[in-house]
């Protein structure tokens, strides 16, 4: 049977271009529309719920565009709630991805969690990235977990894959992708304590269609997440062809199979661990090619798989 055809919107807070207090438009390379309303960005690339401010305008682009399912991406995503709930008051569809984790006892979150309670109580369906993070959301926002499917982010197969002509070498290559921040200055000093400026590279921000140049030039990829309902920095350094040093917290376990991931304690101790087992493990060949394991997580997280499994959640 052929799938049936639905436009839909996706909305999520992003920083948008000087508007001169009226709707653009913008037309990505890939032909994607995309509309961005003057409404002023406060904290983190999120605006103030307002509810009726934004009324008119989500209105009139679901009308123009002919939306017949609304889309929200992210908890803190105020217009992601807003577009939802106006959605339901014209008769459309919605459904809701979270792709985060969040607690129950600060106020930003007792905030988030009841402004979400009130929003998916009206959506049609809610979509979470891990099961860790299908607990979550069905604990913090009151959900029934038969309105919530687990379907995990894509990867890029295609961009994300290993040099299978890089030379074998006596060194091993850690390489730590997550962003620049206010933590670099304190990197540093560590730095310069130790005197590792020729063994430690700080490159700072890094766009994310520079990554892959960065992964390749590893052999072991290391995170330190505390936190997190899926981890895209792990999947996309295995589909590289590195091995994957990560705390086991959250979704994190979910994301890749055993054979490709070493999992470890959220703490200094473990991490070092982590990283001696992945080393000692590399030195007696214990260790997938790289080519097998970007062929077997291509089979895991395709765009086509992901796109159809949501398209048949709704």
């Amino acid at each position: 049977m052929p799938r049936t055809k639905h436009r839909i919107c996706m909305v999520s807070d992003f920083f948008y271009p000087n508007t001169g207090g009226v709707e653009s438009i913008r037309y990505l390379t890939n032909g994607l529309k995309v509309y961005y309303i003057p409404v002023w960005v406060v904290y983190n690339q999120c605006t103030l719920p307002t509810l009726f401010t934004t009324f008119p305008l989500v209105r009139n682009i679901l009308l123009r565009e002919k939306i017949s399912i609304v889309h929200g991406h992210s908890a803190f995503s105020a217009l992601a709630h807003e577009a939802m709930l106006h959605a339901k008051t014209m008769g459309l569809k919605t459904v809701f991805t979270d792709h985060s984790l969040f607690g129950f006892a600060d106020a930003s979150a007792i905030i988030t969690n009841k402004l979400l309670q009130m929003c998916l109580s009206v959506c049609n369906h809610v979509i979470c990235v891990s099961h860790t993070g299908k607990e979550n959301t069905a604990l913090r926002a009151n959900v029934h977990p038969n309105v919530i499917s687990v379907i995990p982010n894509a990867v890029d197969t295609v961009i994300f894959k290993p040099d299978l002509n890089k030379s074998l070498k006596s060194t091993v290559t850690v390489v730590v992708i997550s962003g620049d921040g206010p933590k670099r200055i304190v990197l540093e000093e560590v730095r310069e304590r130790y005197q590792l400026q020729e063994r430690v590279i700080l490159l700072g921000s890094v766009k994310h269609e520079n990554v892959r140049d960065v992964l390749i030039k590893g052999d072991i990829f290391l995170n330190a997440s505390l936190t997190e309902a899926f981890c895209m920095a792990i999947l996309e350094a295995a589909c590289c062809g590195l091995q994957v040093v990560t705390t086991s917290v959250g979704g994190v376990p979910e994301v890749l199979p055993p054979n490709l991931v070493w999992l470890t304690e959220p703490s200094v101790d473990g991490l070092l661990n982590g990283l001696e087992q992945a080393m000692q493990d590399r030195a007696n060949n214990k260790v997938m090619p790289p080519d097998l394991a970007h062929k077997q997580l291509s089979k895991m997280y395709q765009w086509d798989d992901v796109a159809g499994r949501v398209e048949k959640s709704l």
